[in-house]
Formats: C-alpha cells, sequence, structure tokens
C-alpha cells in the first residue's frame, strides 16, 4: 500500500522464555505496549520447533529497534542463537536506519562475549549437537561476540545483576531510549500554509480536546481540493501527543477501499493503533474485533477522503465502540454520510478569503509575497479562474512560474475554454499545457510511480525514454503537478485520477492502453495473452492482503509463459511481487527496464536480445546463470541475492555498467576477470558473498564504491591495476582479509578507511600516506599489523595526513605503539581503546597537534609518561590498572601550561591518586573511583581551583566542602544579598539507598525575587552507582542590581 513505512514494528524483542519471559522480559513488553510503541513479542505461537520461521524473519526485517535480552541459558537455545544471527545480519545491512540493543540480564558481558560461564556450556551443548555442521555454530559463537561488542561500540547496551538494582529502573531507561530513537515525524502539511491556522484552530474547538468524559466525531468536509486533507494532517500534528501514541492517519480511504476492500482497512487502523500486526479475515470479525479493542484506549483517528457510509461502519460503527476521550476526525467530500453515521459536529470548510487566496496565487506563481504591480491585471484574471480554490491556485500559479507577461495572458487563455471552471477541468489545462515529454513523465508517474523514491523515478524514465527526464519532473514539480515528499514523488489525488482517466481513455480495452498499473487488468491480460504492440510500461504489483489469491508460496498467476509475444512494443516490465506458475518462454528485446523480483526461472528466455536494455534487476531470483547478455547499454545490473548463481560470467559486452550488484549472492565462488575492467561502473556490491575466496583485479576508474563486507572467506583484498581516483571512503566489516596490496596507494583520493571485525590484517604503510586520507577507523581486528614496504630515509621521515585515527580492541601491546604510529604525527584525535598495552611513554608528546586521547578500557594500562602540551581532552574511563595519574611531571604538561580542558576518570576503581591537576580544567569526572586517597579528594575540594571557572566536577564522596557558605537537604535552598550577587559554585550530595544504582538527569535552577536567571542552561545526565559529590561553578550573573537592596536567592 504506497505511503506505508517501510517498518512494520518499532520494536522485536528476543529472549530466552523460561529465563524472563514471565519477569523482565514481559514486564518490559508491558512498559513498551503502555507507551504506544509497537513491539514484536516474540511469543510461543510463532516458533515452529527450532526453526526460524519466514513470518519470524520478515518480523525482524520490518522492526527498526531490535533488543536482544541475554540471560544465562540463552546459548542453550539453538532457536535463540538463530534469531540473534538473524537480526544481527539485518542490523548490519542497515545500521543508519536500525538499532541494536543487548541487555546483559545477570550476565557478565565478557562472559558472552568470550563464550564462559553459561555461555561456555551452552555453546558445549550445540557443538555436541551439531557436531557435524561447525561452521553453523561458529557463526552463533561470533553472533554473541559482535552482540557483546556492541555494549561498548556504537550502543551503550544495559547490564542488570539481580540483587544490585530495580528492574523497573533499568526498564525506564530503555523505554527512554527507544522513544528517543524511534522520534516518529510529522506528516507533512503545506509549503506555503496560507490561512491554515485559523482553520485548524477551528476544527480543534469542536473536538473540546479539555474534556475526557465523551466521544468526539467531527466531519471536515468540502469541495475537492479544498484542502480538506490538509487542515485533518495539521490538527492530526498538533494533537497527536495527547493521546499516548494510541493515533491513526488513514490517508486516501475511498481509493484503498476500492483497491485492497475494508477488512484491509480496519486491520489497519487496529495496526497501526495497537502497534501489532493484525489479521482479520472478514468484515463481520473485523467490527467486532475494532469494537472489542478500541473501547478500551483513548484514540485518536483520522479518516480521509471517506465517500461511503459502509467505510464508517466497519472503522467506526458506533460511538460505543470508542473510549471516552476519544476523537474521531472524518474528511468527506459528501456531509449527508455525515448526517447518516450521526457525526452532528462538522467544520464546513470555507474559501480562502479574498487575500488569502490573492497571497496563494502569488507564492504559486512568482515564489514571492507581493508580486510586481505590472503582473496585477494578471493575477486578478487568475483569481476569477481558481474560485479561490487552493488546488486550483497551487495549479494555476504553478503554471504561470517563470514566464512574462504575453506568456502568462497566453496561458491563461486556454482557460477561457471551459466557462463551468470545474476543478477537473482547471487540471486538465494544466496538463495541456505540457510539452510532449512532460506529457509522457507526467502520465507515467500518475499510473506507475506515485509514492516511489524520486532517484528509482529518475533512473527508469531515462532508461524509458532513452534521455533523461530530470528537466521534465523539475518542470512539473514547478507547475505543483507533482510533489517530492520526503524523496518520495507524490500526486494529490485529483491530480493523479485525472492523469489515470487520460490513459483509460485510450481504450476501453486494457491491452489497448499505453500503461497497464492495475493488478487486476494485468493478471487478465497475462492470463488471457490479449497483449498487443500498444502496451509501453506493465507493472504488477499484487495488493499483498488479497486472501483469494494466497496459494502456498503467495499470488500466483496461472499462465503459459508466452503473454508477452505480442508486446513488441514494452519499454518497462516491473513484477514487484507475485509467484508465476512457469518462467516466461518469451520476453521483448524492445525491454529497456526489466525488474523482476523473484524472478522464476534458472535462465532468461532464449533469443532475448534486449539491445536497449538499460536496466536489468532480478533480486531473489531462480537464475542459475547469468550468462552474457546482449545489452550493451545497460547500466544497472542487480542479481542480489540469487542463491543459485556459482560464478559470474564475463560482462565485456556490457561495458556501459555503472551499478553491478551480486550482494548475497552465498554459493558465488567465482568472479569474471571481466568484471575488474568496467571502465563506467561506479557501484560495486559483493557484500554477503560467503563462499567467495578470490576477486579479480580492477582497474575501475570509476568505482565510486566498493562493498567487500562479510565475504568471510575472502583472503585478499583485490589487486588494482591502476589509478582509481573516485573511491573517497573504504569500509569493510566482518570480511577475512588479511593483506591488503601495495597497489591499494592508487585508490589516490580516498579519504576515509574503515575497516571492523576482520580479524588478522596486514595494511601497508602506502595506504596511510595517501594524501588525502584523513580518517581511519579499524576496530575489532585482533591482528592488526602496519607493514612497512619502504624502509629509506625519506619514507621514515614522512607523516600521514590522518587527523582522526581510530585503533580500538585490536590487541594493540606497549611494543606496537612508538612503531605502529610513527607516521601519524599529524593525527588530532587519537583513540586506542580497548587494547592490551601496560604503559603510555613519552612518544606520544611528539604528536603536536593532538587534542582528544582517548584510552578507554584498556585494562593493561599502568602507567602515563607523557601527553602532549595541547591536549585538551583524556578519557581513561575502566582502566582498572591504573593506579596514579601525575600531570605535574608529564613531559610538556604542567599546572601552568597544559591545555587540558577535560579529564575523564570513570570505573577507574584500583585509582588511587591524581596529581597536578591543572586549573583551567572545566570538566572533570571520576564516577565510581571508589578507591580514591584522602589526599586527592582533599585536591578536588580546593576553593580557589574550584572557582577558577566554569567547572564541573564529579567524583564519589558524600562531604561538603567546609568553605560553602549555605548547605540545605533536598533538592532546594534560598539565601539573600544585598548591592552585589555572589559568585556561586552548587555542591550537590547524591546520597543512594540501599546502594542502588541511579540515573540522573537535571538542571539547576537560580531564581533572584521569583524570575529565573541565566546563570545555568545546561543540562546534566549520568549514572551513578555510589554515593557521589558533583560540584558546579555557575556563569556570573549580568544584572544591575540597586543599592541597598536585599534580594532573595532560590537555588
Amino acid at each position: 500500500m504506497p505511503g506505508r513505512a517501510s517498518f512494520n514494528y518499532d520494536v522485536f524483542l528476543s529472549f530466552r522464555g523460561e529465563d524472563t519471559r514471565y519477569n523482565f522480559t514481559g514486564n518490559l513488553y508491558n512498559a513498551l505496549n503502555q507507551r504506544g510503541i509497537h513491539t514484536f513479542f516474540d511469543d510461543k505461537e510463532i516458533r515452529k520447533g527450532e526453526e526460524i520461521t519466514q513470518k519470524l524473519l520478515k518480523s525482524i526485517e520490518e522492526s527498526r529497534i531490535s533488543i536482544v535480552v541475554l540471560s544465562k541459558h540463552y546459548a542453550f537455545s539453538s532457536f535463540c542463537l538463530k534469531e540473534l544471527t538473524a537480526i544481527l545480519e539485518c542490523y548490519e545491512k542497515n545500521k543508519t536506519n536500525r538499532l541494536f540493543l543487548p541487555v546483559f540480564y545477570d550476565v557478565d558481558p565478557s562472559d558472552v562475549r568470550h563464550c564462559r560461564g553459561s555461555f561456555a556450556e551452552g555453546m558445549a551443548k550445540q557443538e555436541e549437537r551439531f557436531k557435524n555442521d561447525m561452521e553453523l555454530v561458529d557463526k552463533w559463537r561470533t553472533s554473541l561476540h559482535k552482540a557483546a561488542l556492541e555494549k561498548t561500540a556504537e550502543i551503550a547496551g544495559y547490564t542488570f545483576k539481580i540483587g544490585d538494582g530495580y528492574e523497573y529502573l533499568l526498564i525506564e531507561r530503555i523505554l527512554k531510549e527507544v522513544s528517543q530513537k524511534i522520534n516518529r515525524r510529522l506528516l507533512h502539511v503545506a509549503n506555503y500554509p496560507v490561512g491554515l491556522k485559523s482553520r485548524m484552530d477551528k476544527v480543534k474547538s469542536h473536538l473540546n480536546l479539555g474534556s475526557d468524559d465523551v466521544v468526539h466525531m467531527i466531519g471536515i468536509w468540502g469541495t475537492g481540493g479544498i484542502g480538506k486533507s490538509t487542515i485533518a494532517r495539521a490538527v492530526y500534528n498538533s494533537i497527536s501527543d495527547q493521546f499516548d501514541g494510541f493515533c491513526c492517519f488513514l490517508e486516501n480511504v475511498r481509493e484503498n477501499s476500492e483497491k485492497y476492500g475494508l477488512v484491509h482497512l480496519q486491520e489497519r487502523v487496529l495496526s497501526e493503533i495497537f502497534r501489532d500486526e493484525i489479521t482479520l479475515g472478514n468484515l463481520s470479525n473485523g467490527k467486532s474485533t475494532m469494537e472489542s479493542r478500541l473501547c478500551g484506549k483513548k484514540v485518536l483517528l483520522v479518516l480521509d477522503d471517506v465517500d461511503q457510509t459502509g467505510q464508517l461502519q466497519a472503522i467506526v460503527g458506533e460511538p460505543n465502540w470508542l473510549c471516552l476521550g476519544s476523537r474521531v476526525i472524518i474528511t468527506t467530500r459528501n456531509s449527508g454520510l455525515l448526517r447518516k453515521h450521526n457525526v452532528n459536529i462538522t467544520y464546513d470548510v470555507e474559501e480562502l478569503s479574498e487575500n488569502e487566496a490573492r497571497q496563494l496565487l502569488t507564492w504559486n506563481a512568482f515564489k514571492v509575497d507581493k508580486a510586481d504591480t505590472r503582473y496585477t491585471t494578471i493575477l486578478d484574471r487568475a483569481m476569477g479562474y481558481a474560485s479561490r480554490l487552493p488546488l486550483a491556485l497551487e495549479v494555476i500559479g504553478s503554471n504561470l512560474f517563470k514566464k512574462g507577461e504575453e506568456e502568462c495572458m497566453r496561458t491563461l487563455d486556454q482557460y477561457d475554454k471551459h466557462t463551468d471552471k470545474e476543478i477537473d477541468d482547471i487540471l486538465k489545462v494544466s496538463y495541456v499545457s505540457l510539452d510532449e515529454d512532460e506529457k509522457k513523465v507526467f502520465l507515467d508517474i500518475a499510473c506507475c510511480f506515485e509514492g516511489c523514491k524520486l532517484s528509482d523515478v529518475e533512473n527508469i524514465l531515462h532508461a524509458h525514454h532513452g534521455s533523461p527526464m530530470r528537466l521534465s519532473i523539475e518542470s512539473l514539480i514547478e507547475k505543483s503537478l507533482i510533489k517530492i515528499d520526503d524523496y518520495l514523488v507524490t500526486l494529490h489525488q485529483l491530480i493523479r485520477d485525472m492523469g489515470r482517466d487520460i490513459v483509460r481513455q485510450e481504450s476501453q480495452e486494457p491491452a489497448e492502453r499505453s500503461r497497464l498499473w492495475f493488478w487486476e487488468e494485468v493478471v487478465q491480460v497475462l492470463e488471457q495473452k490479449k497483449g498487443t504492440s500498444n502496451i509501453h510500461i506493465l507493472i504488477l504489483d499484487f495488493p499483498k492482503d488479497e486472501a483469494h489469491l494466497q496459494g502456498p508460496n503467495g499470488e500466483v498467476v496461472n499462465w503459459d509463459g508466452e503473454a508477452f509475444k505480442k508486446m513488441d512494443k514494452l519499454k518497462t516490465l516491473i513484477i514487484r511481487n507475485g509467484h508465476f506458475s512457469t518462467g516466461p518462454t518469451h520476453l521483448p528485446d524492445s525491454l529497456r527496464v526489466l525488474k523482476w523480483q523473484g524472478y522464476h526461472s534458472p535462465s532468461l528466455p532464449c533469443y532475448f536480445y534486449p539491445m536497449k536494455l538499460s536496466v536489468l534487476e532480478l533480486p531473489d531470483s531462480h537464475l542459475e546463470s547469468c550468462e552474457p547478455i546482449q545489452a550493451s547499454l545497460c547500466l544497472i545490473l542487480n542479481l542480489s541475492n540469487s542463491e543459485s548463481i556459482t560464478h559470474i560470467p564475463d560482462v565485456s559486452r556490457v561495458e556501459n555498467l555503472e551499478t553491478l550488484s551480486f550482494r548475497d549472492c552465498v554459493n558465488l565462488t567465482e568472479i569474471d576477470e571481466s568484471v575488474g575492467r568496467l571502465g563506467h561502473l561506479k557501484i560495486l556490491d559483493a557484500s554477503g558473498c560467503k563462499n567467495l575466496k578470490t576477486f579479480p583485479p580492477i582497474i575501475l576508474t570509476s568505482l565510486e564504491q566498493l562493498n567487500l563486507s562479510h565475504c568471510s572467506i575472502l583472503e585478499r583484498f583485490p589487486e588494482i591495476l591502476g589509478k582509481m581516483e573516485q573511491i573517497t571512503e573504504l569500509r569493510i566489516t566482518g570480511s577475512f582479509i588479511k593483506r591488503y596490496p601495495f597497489s591499494i596507494q592508487k585508490l589516490a583520493r580516498l579519504q576515509k578507511l574503515k575497516l571492523q571485525m576482520c580479524g588478522m590484517v596486514q595494511l601497508p604503510s602506502s595506504i596511510f600516506m595517501l594524501p588525502e586520507l584523513s580518517l581511519m577507523h579499524i576496530s575489532e581486528c585482533q591482528g592488526l599489523v602496519l607493514s612497512e614496504e619502504d624502509k629509506s630515509k625519506e619514507m621514515a621521515s614522512k607523516s600521514s595526513n590522518v587527523d582522526h585515527l581510530v585503533l580500538s580492541d585490536c590487541n594493540i601491546s606497549t611494543d606496537f605503539l612508538p612503531k605502529g604510529l610513527t607516521h601519524f604525527s599529524n593525527v588530532k584525535d587519537l583513540n586506542l581503546s580497548k587494547n592490551n598495552f601496560t604503559t603510555l611513554h613519552a612518544w606520544i608528546k611528539d604528536c603536536h597537534f593532538l587534542r582528544n586521547l582517548t584510552l578507554d578500557d584498556c585494562n593493561q594500562l599502568q602507567e602515563i609518561k607523557g601527553i602532549p602540551r595541547k591536549l585538551e581532552k583524556l578519557s581513561l574511563k575502566g582502566c582498572k590498572f591504573l593506579r596514579c595519574l601525575d600531570l605535574a611531571v608529564l613531559p610538556d604538561c604542567t599546572a601552568e601550561c597544559c591545555s587540558l580542558k577535560e579529564l575523564i576518570l570513570d570505573d577507574c576503581r584500583c585509582l588511587l591518586e591524581i596529581k597536578g591537576l591543572p586549573k583551567n580544567l572545566d570538566n572533570f569526572s571520576a564516577k565510581s573511583c571508589t578507591s580514591l586517597t584522602s589526599h586527592s579528594m582533599n585536591m578536588l575540594f580546593n576553593k580557589e581551583w574550584v572557582e577558577a571557572g566554569n567547572k564541573m566536577f564529579v567524583f564519589p564522596g558524600k562531604k561538603i566542602p567546609e568553605w560553602f557558605s549555605h548547605s540545605a537537604r533536598g533538592g532546594s535552598m534560598s539565601f539573600w544579598f544585598c548591592n552585589k550577587f555572589p559568585a556561586i559554585s552548587l555542591c550537590l550530595v547524591i546520597e543512594l539507598a540501599d546502594e542502588q544504582s541511579i540515573e540522573l538527569k537535571f538542571r539547576p535552577k537560580v531564581f533572584i525575587n521569583n524570575i529565573q536567571s541565566p546563570v545555568c542552561q545546561r543540562v546534566y545526565e549520568f549514572m551513578i552507582e555510589t554515593d557521589h559529590i558533583l560540584l558546579l561553578k555557575f556563569e556570573d550573573v549580568d544584572i544591575v542590581f540597586e543599592d541597598d537592596k536585599w534580594y532573595r536567592v532560590d537555588v
């Protein structure tokens, strides 16, 4: 259904049932549901033995966030391990839009990561059970490793020990993060919302939002194009927060009830409101379910473009179906159906005022608020045609955009032919005024590509018409015939219907029309072999909800495969979903775009020679071979997830190829050398090819993106035979490529290199000496070696231009550091976290440009012998064996000259002494440093030192320094002053009852005579496990106070 979000669930919950189903996970699921967060709960009904069902995999793919509760017996379940692997594979394919949250419930993350304790026992059981498939067991072990690493990588993760805290506090933290990540987007309302606020306020006044003792239904009615939907969307955005997430905006009810049926609309409403996948079966069952489910929640429901009372009866049969406090908004062109359904509160959308209409017309015609006086007559004339109807004003105004006076007059002459000025006639004039290319593109979009990505539409239309159509698309946007909303191509329903009617008027017989898009007509043409040479575009997109079409493999077209023989002018063929009883025996040579998901046959038809084919996409196909195609103009070749393909053949005849994807072709073992010589190739995706061992040499001068992630047995990066200057970023994850060739220096424009979870990696110095390389991020590569091929004096004196360097969790030792980092003297940001060195030697002071140094979780680190003079931030979180930090004796760093502004020592639990803190330090955090000596604690309480500037210090303790002049228990205190506002330092002591951890979030406020002062704008947020002290220095108050007058201060 167009416009639906790509995620059907907000959260997918994975857990070991016997461990947490009836306690923590059950409570978490209940809390998520109460917040209106649509959560998939992996219950027993989904599990069929130990195998992951397709329904479960689909649920994982359709979830934005995956929460995995790792408990003591998790690894004992092969089902859980399979589920975890599926979740991580899905997450790693799209980290930008997904989130993975591990919860370590009564287990140590390190036990999960290294398979110790109960996880060792569980994996031993799996090894015994699957001893004939150790590769599978190793895969599960890797998944556990990755899940534990996420705790310390991009995501914090959550750890909970039974007896060490309250579960509800952990659940609250999870709810908070999930709510922030979901970040539901507001509906798009209007580009230029003239007169919208006053109309929205009128609707809201009818809704009586302050009363929860009634159910209000309100109808918004008026003629097409007057702005009913716009007003409804604006109201929905304004009030949806008052309904705890139990909201649904059901758009295009008229069209979707015709296309999908009323049962589908019922399922859509319930699914969106209750965040659950609901199947009803029939209309009667749907009505009873709607009544039983809706009566328990206060909901906001908008039904947009209703045209039959049956639609209202199916969704909101009676007000008593709904819980008190609920609100229903109905938009319609027919006020009579509102009366029939006893909707007594109605808002008749009034026309725009003369002034409002002129504003909207002017903006669309000239993109300014006030037009040149030369255009007054033109605007007056245009106003007469538009009848103050927003859609007409928008379309007519856009039709005048960028035109001179005479051309505007000629354009308006076209409207004189339609004396009745019906909206359909007004819209038709805009279509008639288009040039031939614009007409074709408009009809293509109106019939076939509404709701598609703009980039996809541009590519398909370019291929279909044989030339770029971007200018035509831009012209349609300027004329307000199409719009771009969140990168999707959209149309007003009246405009779309006008375009589709134009195509339908070509013939009463669907097979005689230029474009076929309605699935029932397409199936009829294919099954009855009615195809003709008139058909230029054919798209088959089965509605997923057609239950009567559901066979064992989904929707089935029963044909003999010959239906395309008569379609000798077919240029674009797109099959988005559905199954065929057999594969095609013939495909037209006229094809320029062929996109067929799940292509049924092991090969393309014989004698298929599409010489002008530009786009060939056959993902999830049954192809066994993609032997050379006679398609020299082909730009896009996508064979992703075609599991039967074992080799990529000679592609030299497809010399213009720009995009080549064989992602997740898991049985692919061989790639022809011609792939490495495609001079126009821009995107090459071979990720997930788990049996690919070698890759041919490459000289791809146009290549911009190369993806070799998760090629688990690929051992060597391809040799580069010539300069490749278009690649700016190389990112490889989960591939065990051991050697990168010296020729990698030919990636001359490389700016970012990111390697993660790549095992043993040997990098030549030629790569980090690339002139434009500024970022190197290498993590979880346990066998990292930085080799140096050129050992000349000239090479020894060279420095890399890398200024952001991450070498995290790479098993780096003390001996590695001075040699391995010789060439990185220009680095500004250095992260060496989670490594094994014991000493940071004085060589680090030679990094004169270093500003940020991160050494978190270096568990073996015991001594730091130097830091650069200009260092501004030093983070040593979780350095368990660090006992003393003496900044005063470090070379080039004294209390007087050190630039250090921020020092983080959290969880350094063995740290005893801190010496030589510089006076200009702004932020100091030593949370959970419970071993600090009294001498170090006294230093932190130094009055002059704390008052030196704007500071925030936090460290263990529960004693307020004696030099504080005012103190009080509780969350507030007050004092008086006269003449001059005093400098304020605030000391907070947080005492924890029963040694429970707590997450603090607060912002101190200062009131002077009950008026808030802006002395503190910052929100403080952190977690503590023991009693802690927080010291804050407030900014000075820039206020002039009256002499000899006393002022009260409340903090």
